[in-house]
């Protein structure tokens, strides 16, 4: 069973959604009559083989596309009929984003960066707020330094507390450590599974990494837009090995 924290509503819901790119001899069907359940307060990663789904499933979930059919609830919210400004608000306010380049603003130190999502969102950023996110992070004594003087795991860090900043309902992650070496990667991981156990924060990745895969409490697997697998408290081997499977 899926650990979560007191919320029983799942944090993400899709009920039969489908996406679909194109028409006629270039359509394509991204995702097929896809009914799942994020809860709350875990963490679920997402793989399946190139092509499967994935990407288009975090974007859907996270209301930076919409759907074809079916509905997305976010936070119990349905958003599928929303307007682009609904939809750019529930970005800014119950959803944070972190992607593997970091897109952090190269002309902005750390603690304008984080400071960021919360001008966005109109709200009037307080000092001890994004110093205290960014010193949960480990990078208090960080907070006036440019992306470019920092290492790919400090900058990834930046990215994490900017996410956070507006303490999402649920935190989308899209291959966070497909850009570090492998310590910086473990520190990241380390630093989600610590976010959902101390804190009960919700997270969605996007994975190809059976290692990093495996600090999720569970794993779903996608094949040709489909759900077909489910791991609970998974192993890396035998993440690897239900990759392996559906690559074959």
């Amino acid at each position: 069973m899926v650990k979560t924290h007191a919320d029983p509503r799942p944090a993400v819901e899709f009920l039969s959604v489908t996406r679909v790119y194109g028409s006629g001899g270039t359509r394509v069907v991204a995702l097929d009559d896809v009914t799942v359940e994020f809860p709350s307060g875990s963490w679920t990663t997402v793989m399946g083989p190139s092509g499967s789904g994935k990407s288009t499933l975090l974007h859907s979930a996270g209301g930076l596309e919409k759907v074809t059919s079916g509905q997305v609830l976010v936070d119990g919210e349905d958003i599928t009929g929303a307007s682009e400004s609904e939809l750019t608000m529930l970005r800014r306010i119950k959803v944070g984003f972190v992607f593997q380049n970091f897109n952090l603003l190269s002309s902005l130190t750390a603690e304008q960066n984080v400071a960021m999502p919360l001008k966005l969102a109109r709200r009037r950023p307080s000092g001890d707020e994004v110093r205290a996110v960014l010193s949960q992070m480990g990078l208090g004594d960080r907070l006036g330094h440019k992306p470019r003087e920092l290492s790919g795991g400090q900058q990834q860090r930046v990215a994490i507390a900017r996410a956070l900043v507006t303490k999402p309902a649920v935190l989308f992650a899209d291959e966070p450590t497909g850009a570090l070496d492998s310590n910086a990667a473990r520190t990241i991981l380390g630093m989600l599974r610590s976010m959902v156990d101390d804190q009960g924060q919700t997270i969605v990745m996007v994975t190809h990494d059976p290692v990093a895969a495996a600090n999720a409490d569970q794993v779903m697997f996608l094949s040709d837009g489909r759900v077909v697998d489910r791991l609970i408290s998974p192993s890396a081997g035998d993440v690897a090995d239900r990759l392996a499977r559906l690559e074959q």
